[in-house]
């Protein structure tokens, strides 16, 4: 038998490497032929997988991780009408049947078919359906004709392969924070977080027509990142009085539009920098968008923390002061990025050379043996985009 080996979770603060079964076009005792296997070609470390390998989520023991994938085509199952041996694709962290009645309202995020526990699903994470990740060498892919976004031109895809890499999750994600939060020509924008979705959502915002863009964040060398592409910073351990800090860079204490890249390990700002303030985002994001404005919510915020504050963080209960959202009429976008939605589009800006994500979010390239100090390095604060390369396929490309 063919042989595979994945990146799995053993227990917090600790991934390791492990010898994993070869897919199989099956979904447990029935075939799947209307999946594909692939042989992956990048595969990426997410703020999403950091968050359980702190064991901040119900994640068990064994979880093989990655949802971020980017594939060639090793076989198809006999249904598989579109999608050939060879393409060069990528493929949506959202798991998607395509016949549901949210998918077919474009709503991929949220498939009802997909996952017997809730609405929603994804390779390789808690509560997500139980599929196998794709920090690995080979994975199964289901639903290919609908979910996999193949490139056209597979020489060409392989020379942009770091930009492309993004398309399966950070990209889209940032770009939809920006969209929901009504980011347009002229925007004045806020991004709390400078980690990889918070920079793709920065440079999203750009791509927009954003006149300015203030990133917020506590780690010097991500705010550097930030710079390096024509933002303007915020260091958060220095203030909390973000409104302040807003009128000094625009002359006024309020923004067009905000995002919250952050989540549920949100800090506190100033002085409470060092302690963990899960509602602290949320609620500065009201303070200083503008009335009538939107709030775009890809951060991650989820309903079971082993490691929540208290008893009410522990289920996602946060303390957030809806009533000032309501007394300025604001809109909230929450949930997972439906990337279909996105990843054409962005493809596209990647190909015709409208936007360099890779050089945004820093990507860096690294084997998959490399995967566990990846994950240190990147829980370190580390303002890189750690892309694993399991055959060695990125690197060649370069």
């Amino acid at each position: 038998m063919a042989s595979n080996r994945g990146v799995a979770y053993i227990k917090p603060g600790v991934v390791e490497v492990q010898s994993i079964d070869f897919p199989k076009l099956a979904l447990g005792d029935r075939k799947c032929e209307h999946g594909v296997i692939l042989k992956i070609v990048s595969t990426n470390i997410c703020g999403s997988d950091q968050h359980m390998v702190r064991g901040r989520t119900t994640a068990p023991e064994g979880l093989i991780l990655g949802h971020e994938i980017t594939g060639e085509v090793l076989e198809c199952g006999r249904d598989v009408e579109f999608i050939k041996k060879g393409d060069l694709v990528s493929v949506p962290f959202n798991i998607a049947c395509g016949r549901c009645r949210n998918c077919k309202e474009g709503k991929t995020g949220i498939c009802l078919n997909v996952n017997p526990a809730r609405p929603g699903a994804a390779y390789g994470y808690v509560d997500m359906g139980g599929w196998v990740g794709g920090q690995a060498e080979y994975v199964l892919v289901p639903y290919a004709d609908f979910n996999l976004l193949k490139f056209p031109d597979k020489d060409q895809a392989l020379a942009k392969i770091r930009d492309l890499t993004l398309l399966s999750d950070i990209f889209p994600t940032g770009y939809h924070g920006a969209v929901t939060a009504g980011v347009g020509p002229g925007s004045t924008v806020y991004v709390a977080g400078a980690g990889p979705v918070g920079l793709a959502c920065a440079a999203s915002c750009h791509l927009l027509g954003a006149a300015c863009v203030i990133v917020g964040d506590m780690i010097d060398e991500r705010l550097a990142q930030a710079r390096s592409f024509g933002c303007e910073t915020i260091d958060l351990k220095k203030s909390a009085n973000l409104a302040e800090q807003l009128d000094q860079i625009l002359g006024v204490p309020e923004v067009d539009a905000a995002v919250d890249c952050v989540g549920f390990e949100a800090r506190g700002h100033g002085a409470n920098a060092v302690k963990e303030q899960p509602a602290t985002v949320l609620n500065s994001i009201m303070e200083i968008t503008r009335a009538g404005g939107a709030l775009g919510i890809p951060g991650l915020y989820v309903t079971g923390d082993p490691g929540g504050i208290d008893d009410n963080a522990k289920i996602g209960m946060l303390g957030i002061r809806i009533g000032l959202g309501w007394a300025k009429s604001h809109y909230f976008t929450t949930g997972q990025c439906p990337v279909m939605r996105y990843n054409r589009a962005l493809m596209n800006c990647i190909l015709y050379d409208k936007i360099q994500i890779a050089k945004a979010t820093n990507v860096t390239v690294i084997s998959l043996d490399d995967s566990p100090q990846g994950y240190k390095d990147f829980d370190k604060g580390a303002a890189r985009k750690f892309v694993i390369d399991p055959h060695g396929m990125v690197s060649k490309a370069a």
